[in-house]
């Protein structure tokens, strides 16, 4: 038998972290973000489209990864509003930064909402191109372009340098997929690519694969956050062990094609050994990613391979309980999580069903 991939040990008390986030009202018991959620929820987020899902699922996965993350009030906070200004990625104002800063301030307080309006207002795209070229100050700075009304250039420091890598971690991570990597070919540094020529790229949703790109991104401005100035200034995100390993870009395409392959069913189905083979290749390239992992766990179920699904299935629940939002976004990641439990409590007790059918009955036990 081959040897395992690189599995994760499951960390009892981030998946009972992760647990509390599961149920979908969770954030009307965050003393701190509930009394802000109805506010938001008046201006219509719910109604918006956005990415792989609404304005408001969006706005609500970021600011859980960021509970999920231990972030501190502010930053949750920017988590939650951070795009309510309107940006030079979204045309969603919800408040208009002319006039009603003031009234957003007296609801979130100065800090928060100043890190709203800095997030809303400098070019993110720069920003994120600074910090993936390495260019953060020694005192942790970054100078980046205003957009919008407001011209010039603004300095961040490093508190709100630290922020903007995190939340922004936590924003790629939620809204992307490989409809994204087409028609922001390139990001941060977007290609001109008129619609009129590249127009298959322009059809939403696409076939949502996860992306072949950003999650090589996100690893490195976890990385950024090794910065000496700014490391101490935040809880670093779990992902990427604690950000402190990286993720090659040739090796996230390498996963990710292979990852969808078996998800097509490119591999021969009279037997699982190419898919499996395939997947255990594809978590060897990329090791950061559940879903990978869960799928693995289902097939040396089925495989009657259980101490080797109940490892898979462990790992995987470790990396949703790391990130708190699906890389894989045709089912939110809350199934996810939900369809790894079945199969960990599977493993664990050797129920796994016999007969197809009875795939449709399975329930998670108390």
């Amino acid at each position: 038998m081959t040897t395992l991939p690189p599995f994760h040990a499951l960390e009892p008390s981030l998946f009972e972290r992760a647990q509390s986030l599961l149920d979908e009202d969770w954030i009307k018991k965050d003393a701190d973000l509930a009394p802000v959620l109805p506010v938001v929820l008046g201006r219509g987020v719910g109604q918006d489209w956005h990415k792989a899902g609404t304005f408001r699922h969006h706005l609500v996965g970021v600011a859980r990864s960021l509970a999920l993350w231990q972030q501190p009030r502010d930053v949750r906070l920017l988590g939650l509003l951070h795009s309510v200004y309107g940006n030079a990625f979204v045309d969603l104002v919800k408040f208009d930064a002319g006039s009603e800063r003031g009234w957003l301030r007296d609801l979130v307080g100065d800090t928060a909402e100043q890190l709203v309006y800095l997030f809303c207002t400098a070019s993110r795209a720069q920003f994120t191109q600074r910090a993936l070229a390495g260019e953060i100050e020694a005192d942790g700075s970054v100078t980046v372009e205003r957009i919008g009304r407001a011209q010039g250039t603004m300095r961040l420091g490093a508190y709100e340098v630290a922020a903007f890598l995190v939340v922004s971690m936590a924003d790629y991570m939620e809204q992307w997929f490989s409809w994204q990597d087409d028609i922001f070919s390139g990001f941060p540094q977007v290609a001109d690519r008129p619609q009129a020529v590249h127009w298959t790229a322009s059809l939403w949703p696409g076939p949502m694969r996860p992306s072949a790109r950003m999650v090589h991104q996100i690893s490195r401005l976890g990385e950024a956050m090794q910065h000496p100035a700014l490391r101490d200034l935040l809880p670093l995100p779990p992902v990427f062990a604690g950000c402190t390993q990286g993720l090659t870009a040739a090796d996230e395409a390498a996963a990710t094609s292979l990852y969808w392959s078996v998800i097509q069913q490119a591999q021969p189905l009279v037997q699982a050994d190419a898919a499996t083979a395939v997947l255990e290749q594809a978590v060897r390239h990329n090791p950061w990613v559940g879903e990978p992992q869960m799928l693995l766990a289902q097939l040396y179920l089925s495989a009657g391979r259980r101490d080797d699904a109940r490892v898979a299935a462990e790992s995987a629940l470790q990396l949703f309980s790391q990130w708190g939002n699906a890389w894989d976004k045709r089912v939110q990641w809350e199934a996810w999580v939900a369809w790894t439990r079945i199969l960990l409590q599977s493993a664990t007790n050797g129920t796994w069903p016999a007969r197809l059918d009875k795939l449709n009955n399975l329930a998670l036990r108390a």
